[in-house]
Order: C-alpha cells, then sequence, then structure tokens
C-alpha cells in the first residue's frame, strides 16, 4: 500500500503597509508576510526559509521594500566556518558558561535579562516596551521546533539567551539576548559560536541569521561570521 503525504496548506501571503525603517534613517519599509499554521506546518516554514522568509510568532516575513534592497537573508555555511584568533578569544572568554536547552519554558529571570539587554541596546525600538506577556507570547506562540537556549557563568547566572529554531538543514536565531555589563564576553557573537559549533555536531550545514544590511551598525557584527550566504533572486550565493 502506498501512503499518500498529506496536502501542504494553501499559503496566503499579504503586504504590510509602509513604516519607518527601523535601520536606515529616511527610508520605508515594508514586508511579505504569511501565516504559519494547520498540519505540515515545520515542513512548510523549512521551505519559505529557504526562500529567504524569516519567522516572528506564528507569522513568517521577509523584506518586500520599494525601491531597495539593502536588507538581504544571510546565512553561515558550517562547513567552511573560519574559526579565526579573535573567535578563539571569545570562546576562551566564555570557557566557563554551561549552556541548556530548556524548550519553551518561560521564567522571570529570562525577563529580566531581557529587559536589561532591550533598555541598554534597543531602548528606542518597539520591543522595548513589551512586557512578560509579550515577552512569553513571543516564546511560546512558535508554530515550529523551538527552542530557548540559556547560558549561566560558573555561579548559575543567567548571562544569555537565544530562541532558536531547528531546521533539517540548520538552526535558525529567531532572538538573542545578553547581559550587557559583561562587555569583555562579546556574549553576542559567543552566542552565534555555540549555533555554529552545535550545527556542527548535528551535522547540519547552515545557521541562519535573519536579515543584513551592510551599512547598518546595528548588523555589522553578522558580517564578521564567514563563509557567508545571502538569499536574492538567483538564490543562495556567498558574499564573504
Amino acid at each position: 500500500m502506498t501512503l499518500q503525504r498529506p496536502p501542504q496548506p494553501v499559503l496566503t501571503f499579504y503586504r504590510s503597509g509602509p513604516m519607518p525603517c527601523p535601520y536606515l534613517p529616511g527610508r520605508v519599509e515594508q514586508q511579505l508576510f504569511t501565516e504559519l499554521s494547520g498540519s505540515g506546518v515545520q515542513e512548510v516554514f523549512e521551505q519559505l526559509s529557504a526562500g529567504g522568509f524569516r519567522r516572528s510568532h506564528h507569522i513568517a516575513y521577509r523584506p518586500a521594500c520599494r525601491g531597495c534592497s539593502a536588507c538581504v537573508p544571510v546565512r553561515i555555511a558550517v562547513d567552511g566556518f573560519e574559526m579565526t584568533k579573535s573567535w578563539q578569544r571569545v570562546m576562551r572568554a566564555n570557557a566557563d558558561l554551561s549552556v541548556e536547552c530548556t524548550g519553551k519554558r518561560i521564567t522571570d529571570e529570562q525577563y529580566q535579562l531581557f529587559q536589561r539587554y532591550l533598555r541598554s541596546r534597543h531602548s528606542d525600538g518597539d520591543m522595548a516596551r513589551m512586557n512578560r506577556r509579550d515577552y512569553a507570547t513571543m516564546v511560546v506562540s512558535s508554530p515550529v521546533q523551538t527552542d530557548l537556549v540559556e547560558f549561566r557563568d560558573s555561579v548559575q547566572h543567567l548571562v544569555a539567551g537565544c530562541l532558536m529554531d531547528r531546521l533539517a538543514d540548520g538552526l535558525s536565531a529567531v532572538y538573542s539576548f545578553y547581559e550587557p555589563g559583561v562587555p569583555r564576553r562579546s556574549l553576542g557573537s559567543h552566542v552565534v559560536l555555540w549555533m555554529v559549533a552545535e550545527a556542527r555536531r548535528l551535522g547540519l550545514p547552515y545557521v541562519y541569521l535573519g536579515f543584513w544590511i551592510e551599512d547598518s551598525p546595528k548588523m555589522a557584527y553578522k558580517g564578521r561570521f564567514r563563509p557567508l550566504e545571502a538569499f536574492s533572486a538567483d538564490g543562495w550565493r556567498r558574499i564573504r
């Protein structure tokens, strides 16, 4: 007997209204988005990710800005990843950290760290107004395979967290936050380095970093991870 695969859901795509771009002053942002729901949602999301889409809550989206293509999806090719001397220093600075994948478990400790991070790094953004319920919704509303990863120091203080989607071809960083008071650790970079190591351990070829704008200081760190691939009309190609 031949087993029939269940039909994939029919997706309806929408285009958002124009909004001020949070990364490039004076420009307007628009997004193409669709809802993730129904049976087979994991496979659908993985196909969308391969096409440059990202996830927020139960929505998959990618930029659809008129007259601007500065914002591009990027991913690290794990097999060729360059562990530079700089990255080795970051790893040594965080050798005392323990890591745990906690599923979708929400704690006050996480939320307090999340708030400290936003106040320090993104106080002018929309996320700075998120309350604890908003934070919990960001984590638990995922309809796909998602983990909240915790990083703790030697006395078990939570110093970083990463909301991470698991895909058939890689790991995708949805949102990372970390203790702003310990800059010597370079915790944001360390989280990405851990994801690269974890992807390699699992035999996965990519770590998805979301969108990158070359001229945006907030996104400059992504360009330091190499080899870096970007998605365009021609598919994925190496840019660095």
